[in-house]
């Protein structure tokens, strides 16, 4: 008897090679590679018959015409899921993929500590002035070493807001440094945000009590601005604002302005609205702000990790078993009727 090849469909954008490699060990599952620049014909023929599409997460690289939106569902009547390469999934119109049945599923946890580690990096670089340091020590001679003297971050308050895979790793790292943690969750008891290593606050009294505020939660129509005028004024004066979450949940202009008025003291920002950001935005030309192009999650460790787990997480779910990293769990019943009706 012949067996149903399931087939699996992803984008030419760079991928660690774990992902094709684990696709290949199943012989009931075929990968297919579409060129994102190359003849469009082509790729609809791919996605048409694709049971999972295999997305990028970086929606500044995705063409949007390949973005996971009904348009795109539309032409693709066999999809069972959408797999995010990532932990984010903002290429993918989740409301859409769950009203035609299609599960979504992104790679959360899999670059967790790449992300954690980035993001004290970004901490220590803003607080000890490091950037500061490195670009005054490159165009000029006579400076004081006091002139770039910048502080521990030890017996200082970290806040997370967010405190998921990433929060929960960013915390351990930040108590051996010896700062106090405290988050706010709106997904968590008070006992479970204990248990992550923080104390629970309101987000409100997060803003009030930190010195360091760092953003882990997801990027959603409750998220988006969440940062804005009136939140960078709540914060400390001489706090310092840590992003590597998603470009669009703190207001850049907002926040160029909190740090020219110097009431914070500087930002560490691994995310933009349009990345990479041009040129000449005002927050690039601000000595105290440590810029990088939503690199968190871009090690060798990381990378090879995600599409590890997307591998497994597909041959699973195709399997029929129910993913660990499920992001529409109320799709799941009318996707396995139609997982059992498109692959008998």
């Amino acid at each position: 008897m012949t067996t149903l090849q399931k087939r699996v469909v992803r984008s030419d954008l760079w991928i660690d090679r774990a992902f094709d490699e684990g696709l290949a060990r199943e012989p009931d599952v075929s990968l297919s590679v579409f060129a994102v620049e190359g003849n469009p014909a082509v790729a609809w023929d791919m996605l048409a018959g694709a049971h999972v599409y295999h997305i990028s997460a970086a929606k500044d690289e995705l063409p949007q015409v390949f973005f996971a939106r009904a348009e795109l569902l539309a032409r693709c009547p066999n999809l069972l899921c959408v797999s995010a390469g990532g932990a984010g999934y903002d290429t993918v119109d989740v409301a859409a993929c769950t009203a035609a049945g299609v599960a979504v599923v992104n790679q959360a946890g899999g670059n967790a500590a790449s992300v954690a580690e980035h993001t004290l990096g970004l901490m220590l670089g803003v607080s000890r002035r490091m950037v500061e340091g490195d670009r005054r020590m490159r165009r000029e001679i006579g400076y004081g070493r006091e002139d770039v003297m910048g502080h521990e971050i030890r017996g200082f308050t970290l806040g997370l807001v967010g405190i998921g895979h990433i929060g929960t790793r960013v915390a351990a790292l930040a108590r051996a440094f010896g700062m106090e943690v405290i988050a706010t969750d709106p997904f968590l008891s008070s006992e479970e945000i204990a248990r992550r290593g923080a104390k629970a606050v309101s987000f409100e009294e997060l803003l009030e009590l930190s010195d360091f505020v760092s953003l882990h939660c997801p990027r959603d129509a409750s998220t988006l601005k969440m940062m804005n005028a009136d939140a960078f004024a709540r914060m400390r004066k001489g706090a310092i604002f840590i992003t590597t979450a998603r470009g669009g949940i703190h207001d850049e202009a907002a926040l160029a302005q909190a740090l020219q008025s110097g009431h914070l003291a500087g930002a560490g920002l691994d995310v933009w609205d349009q990345e990479p950001p041009p040129l000449d935005h005002p927050l690039l030309a601000m000595d105290n702000v440590f810029a990088t192009f939503h690199i968190g999650g871009v090690t060798h460790e990381g990378r090879r990790n995600v599409a590890t787990i997307g591998a497994e997480q597909i041959v699973s779910l195709l399997a029929g078993e129910r993913p660990p990293r499920l992001i529409n769990p109320e799709v799941w019943p009318e996707f396995e009727k139609r997982r059992k009706r498109i692959l008998g």
